[in-house]
C-alpha cells in the first residue's frame, strides 16, 4: 500500500500523554493510515520526510485569539502555523463579527485588542457575506485557510447587534423580552452550527475605539445577571463552554463567574476564565489559582485558567498600551484620538498630579506593577535613553518624578517612543506550577491582537523547552508526554473538538520538531509587515531551525523557515464543530 507522505524515525507523541516510542507514520489521504515500528515500503510515495533525532507531534491548539479579522483576508494565519499551531479558536472575549456590522466591529476590535480600526472595518466591508452563525461558518470553509479554525460567538457580538452598540453600553438600559429571547436564539443558532460556546467579558478596562461610545466598556459588560444566568442555561444545557474574564477589581464579579460552573441543583457549566497568572502587581495572588479551580471542581464544577506559560513581557510606543486603560489618568489619555489634544493633556500638571496619585497608590487589585523602574526603553531618537528606565532618566535629571520623564519622553517623541516591560510570569517556580496544575489550560497567546504589543504565536515551543530543560537538569515538573498531551489532545477532548492528537485514523495535523534547536532563538524579538494592514509592522516570533515541518490535512504547509506553495493558496483547514468527530 502507497502512501502520500511518510515520517520515518521520529520520537511520535500521540496527544494522549501516553509513552512516546519511536515510530514511522505513512498518511494517506489526509489522514494517519498507519503508526508502527516496522519499516514502511516507500515505494510511490511523493514525500519521505526523515524525522531521525526528532519529534513528531499533533498541530498544537491555540484557544486564545483574536484572528476574527485577519482570517478574513489571511486566512493562512502564517504566524501561528509556523510554530506548529495548526488549530485556532477565534471570537474570544465577547468579540466575534458574526453578527455586528463592519462600523461597531471597529469600534469594539480597534482600541481593545490594538488593531487599527480602520483595517478591522475595511476588512468586514469587504468580506461580509453572511447575517447567521451558520452562513459565517460556510464564509469562512469557502476561504484557503491554513489552521483549523474552531469558534466561540461574542456576547459583545450579539448584544450590540440587538439592542445597538449605544443601547448595549448604557447601564440604565435592560433588553426587552423579545430582545433576550433573540440573543438566545442567536446562541442557540451558533451552537448548533457548531461553535464551541461563548465568550463574554467583565474587565472594565476593556474600552471601546470610534465616535459613538467611545471609552465604554465593552457590551458584555453591561449586562445584568438575569442576562447573562439565561445565556448561560443554554451553554448549561448543550455541554458548551463559558470563556470569561471577570472583573478583577470586583470580588463580587470574581466569585459570580467562578461559581458559575457549579451544578448544585442543575447542569454544571464549563467555565474557562482569564487568566492564571504570576501578576508583579500581585504577587500573593497566585497562591489562590490552584486553589480556586480545585475546590470548584471538587464541588462538581468543570473549571479551569487559561494560562500563558512564558513571561508576559509587553512593548509600548509611547502611552499606546492597554495596561493604561484600568486607572483613570492613563484612560484619559487614551480617551483622546488627537494627539495635539493628546500632548496638550499630558503637558497640563493637574493631569500630572492626578497620574502621579494614581500610579503611586499601593492598594487594590490591578494587571500592571505600574513601577518605572521596571520600564525599559528600547528605542528612541535620544540615544542618550536607550537602554534606561523610565525612573533612571527621571533621576538623571535632578530626581524628576517617575511619571514626568515618562510624560515628557512621550510628549516629546510620541510613538517613536518604544520601551518594554515584563507583567506577570516573572518568577520560573510559579511557571513551573501553574504549567503543571490540572485546573489550568495552556493557551491565552492573543494571537492576532496586540500586533505592536506582544508576540507570543511560539507559546508552545518555549513550554516544550521549559519541561524538557527540567528534566535534564533533574528538576523535572512533569513528562514531555503529559507537556505534549496539555498542548494538544486536553485542549481538543475539552473543548470537544477533533484535534490534538496523532493516531490512526486521526486527520493528518501535525508538527515536526527538533528539540536541538528549542534554545534562545524562541526568546528574540523580531518584526515582520501584515501585508492586509498596509504592512504595519508586527512584533512575531523567529525560531526557524525549531520547526522542520507543519502538515495539516496531510499536506505540508510549512518547513525549512518558509511557508509552502500549499499555504494561504489551498483550503488545508477546517472549521471544527464542537461535537462532531
Amino acid at each position: 500500500m502507497s502512501y502520500d507522505t511518510i515520517i520515518k524515525n521520529g520520537r511520535w507523541f500521540d496527544g494522549t500523554g501516553a509513552a512516546s516510542a519511536i515510530r514511522n507514520l505513512g498518511i494517506r489521504d489526509g489522514r494517519v493510515a498507519v503508526v508502527t515500528s516496522d519499516t514502511l515500503d516507500e515505494t510511490g510515495c511523493a514525500q519521505v520526510v526523515d524525522a531521525t533525532g526528532k519529534w513528531v507531534l499533533p498541530g498544537m491548539v491555540d484557544i486564545h485569539t483574536h484572528y476574527d479579522i485577519e482570517v478574513l483576508r489571511g486566512p493562512a494565519l502564517t504566524e501561528s502555523v509556523r510554530h506548529g499551531v495548526t488549530t485556532v479558536l477565534v471570537g474570544s472575549c465577547s468579540l466575534s463579527t458574526v453578527h455586528v456590522d463592519a462600523t461597531v466591529a471597529g469600534d469594539i476590535f480597534g482600541r481593545v485588542e490594538a488593531i487599527p480600526r480602520r483595517h478591522v472595518i475595511d476588512a468586514i466591508t469587504e468580506t461580509k457575506t453572511w447575517n447567521s452563525a451558520r452562513e459565517y461558518v460556510a464564509a469562512l470553509e469557502k476561504l484557503p485557510l491554513g489552521p483549523n479554525i474552531a469558534a466561540f460567538i461574542g456576547h459583545s457580538d450579539i448584544r450590540s447587534a440587538e439592542l445597538g452598540l449605544e443601547r448595549a453600553t448604557r447601564a440604565d438600559v435592560r433588553p426587552t423580552a423579545a430582545e433576550l429571547a433573540s440573543m438566545e436564539a442567536a446562541l442557540v443558532e451558533a451552537l448548533d452550527a457548531g461553535f464551541v460556546g461563548m465568550s463574554a467579558q467583565q474587565l472594565l478596562f476593556d474600552k471601546l475605539d470610534g465616535d459613538l461610545c467611545r471609552s465604554r466598556t465593552l457590551p458584555s459588560t453591561y449586562a445584568k445577571a438575569r442576562e447573562r444566568r439565561r445565556l448561560n442555561a443554554i451553554l448549561r444545557r448543550r455541554r458548551r463552554v463559558l470563556q470569561a474574564g471577570p472583573d478583577i477589581t470586583s470580588p463580587r464579579s470574581v466569585i459570580a463567574m467562578t461559581s458559575s460552573t457549579l451544578g448544585i441543583g442543575r447542569k454544571r457549566l464549563k467555565t474557562s476564565l482569564l487568566s492564571a497568572a504570576d501578576l508583579k502587581a500581585n504577587p500573593f495572588l497566585v497562591y489562590l489559582m490552584g486553589w480556586i479551580s480545585r475546590t470548584l471542581n471538587a464541588l462538581g464544577g468543570d473549571f479551569r485558567w487559561q494560562h500563558l506559560p512564558v513571561p508576559f513581557e509587553v512593548y509600548a510606543d509611547g502611552i499606546d498600551l492597554v495596561i493604561f486603560e484600568e486607572f483613570g489618568a492613563g484612560a484619559a489619555a487614551l480617551h483622546l484620538s488627537d494627539q495635539v489634544e493628546r500632548n496638550a493633556l499630558m503637558r497640563n500638571e493637574e493631569y500630572r498630579r492626578k497620574f502621579r496619585k494614581q500610579y503611586d497608590a499601593k492598594f487594590g487589585m490591578r494587571v500592571w506593577h505600574r513601577d518605572f523602574f521596571d520600564a525599559e526603553i528600547v528605542e528612541c531618537p535620544d540615544d542618550t535613553v536607550i537602554g534606561k528606565t523610565f525612573g533612571q532618566v527621571g533621576q538623571s535629571r535632578g530626581g524628576v518624578h517617575p511619571v514626568d520623564a515618562f510624560l515628557d519622553l512621550v510628549v516629546e517623541y510620541g510613538t517613536k517612543l518604544r520601551w518594554r516591560t515584563t507583567i506577570s510570569n516573572h518568577r520560573p517556580e510559579f511557571l513551573d506550577k501553574l504549567g503543571a496544575d490540572p485546573g489550568v489550560q495552556i493557551g491565552f497567546s492573543d494571537a492576532g491582537a496586540h500586533l505592536r504589543n506582544m508576540a507570543f504565536y511560539n507559546f508552545g515551543l518555549r513550554f516544550l523547552r521549559r519541561v524538557r530543560d527540567a528534566e535534564q537538569s533533574g528538576r523535572a515538573f512533569m513528562t514531555l508526554e503529559r507537556a505534549v498531551h496539555r498542548l494538544t489532545g486536553e485542549l481538543g477532548e475539552w473543548y470537544d473538538i477533533d484535534a490534538g492528537h496523532l493516531r490512526e485514523g486521526d486527520r493528518a495535523d501535525l508538527v515536526v520538531i527538533d528539540p536541538a534547536h528549542l534554545d534562545d532563538s524562541l526568546d528574540a524579538y523580531a518584526e515582520s509587515p501584515v501585508a492586509q494592514f498596509d504592512n504595519m509592522p508586527r512584533m512575531v516570533n523567529r525560531n526557524d531551525d525549531a520547526v522542520t515541518a507543519v502538515f495539516i490535512g496531510g499536506e505540508r504547509v510549512f518547513g525549512n523557515g518558509a511557508p509552502t506553495a500549499v499555504l494561504g493558496n489551498q483550503r488545508t483547514g477546517q472549521f471544527l464543530r464542537a461535537g462532531a468527530k
